[in-house]
């Protein structure tokens, strides 16, 4: 099923914004229009950016969950916000030991990660995309951490990004 020639994005953004990840140099407006495409296949909801036009070739692709990603984790902001304040948790006990496994293993078992992506094509024909990734508490489970954490995923690389791109769109 492909999009109506009118909902389609045709205007290219001016240049790459600032938080923004290059996927692909000399891409099309074809490859961004499949990526939609799938996504919407796939259940995701895509829509535009407030403040775009209908035109502008930037959308954002939401509600794809990862399950068991506590790998993903980012340890860093987590460890400088226990050092200011201590919330008793096991997990948290044995990151402040220098332990991250325990708190990957808790992450994967009662949190997904919400993978939200902004994709858009620039005049240069670079596809890029801005990751919004979280942790959420599973459906149904009460959250076993303490409201608050800064529970962000670590920085992912180009390709870690395009691989999750495509699943999110059931392009792989």
């Amino acid at each position: 099923m492909t999009r109506p020639a009118s909902t389609r994005p045709t205007r290219p953004v001016a240049v790459k914004p600032a938080g923004y990840v290059s996927l692909a140099s000399y891409s099309s407006l074809a490859r961004l229009w499949q990526l939609l495409a799938g996504a919407e296949r796939a259940g995701r909801e895509v829509s535009a950016l407030r403040g775009d036009s209908p035109d502008i070739a930037r959308r954002r692709i939401a509600g794809y969950e990862l399950p068991g990603a506590g790998l993903f984790v980012d340890p860093v902001p987590l460890l400088a916000e226990l050092e200011e304040g201590f919330a008793p948790h096991p997990a948290l006990v044995a990151l402040l030991g220098g332990d991250v496994a325990p708190l990957r293993e808790l992450l994967s078992e009662s949190y997904l990660l919400r993978l939200d992506f902004v994709v858009a094509l620039t005049a240069r024909r670079d596809l890029i995309a801005r990751p919004e990734f979280r942790y959420l508490p599973r459906p149904g489970s009460e959250p076993p951490l303490p409201a608050g954490l800064p529970l962000r995923p670590r920085r992912l690389g180009r390709d870690e990004l395009n691989l999750l791109l495509l699943r999110a769109c059931g392009l792989a």
